[in-house]
């Protein structure tokens, strides 16, 4: 009988096979994105410090000031992404690696890198 993965497995193999030719560094940090059913979040990571330098999410009290329904849409994706890109332009951060974390470039994903990139960030 065949064992078929479960979605959650096939995720995780995805994103250990993508983090190791993924390095962020503190001049050139690593975008890492996550999406849950409900909210989608965004972190700066310095991996040699094992460090976050900077976040966004769907939770945020700047994301909840623009007033949209919730945060599993694509309209709070690109929110998010315009939100991280200004915390690391704050930070004199301009270029980052994007990590989708396993996820399809795709739907939300790909609608946060493109508003992030669109605020000033270069992949």
């Amino acid at each position: 009988m065949i064992i078929k993965k479960s979605r959650k497995e096939t995720r995780r193999k995805r994103q250990l096979r993508i983090r190791k030719k993924i390095k962020g560094t503190a001049s050139v940090p690593r975008l890492n994105v996550f999406r849950s059913n409900a909210h989608i979040y965004a972190q700066l990571i310095d991996d040699t410090r094992g460090v976050t330098l900077a976040s966004a999410s769907s939770l945020d009290k700047e994301f909840k000031e623009l007033n949209l329904k919730n945060g599993s849409n694509i309209e709070a994706a690109k929110a998010v992404g315009t939100l991280i890109a200004k915390r690391a332009l704050a930070m004199n951060i301009d270029t980052v690696v994007f990590d989708r974390g396993g996820f399809l470039y795709h739907g939300r994903v790909k609608a946060l890198a493109e508003a992030a990139r669109e605020a000033g960030l270069k992949f």
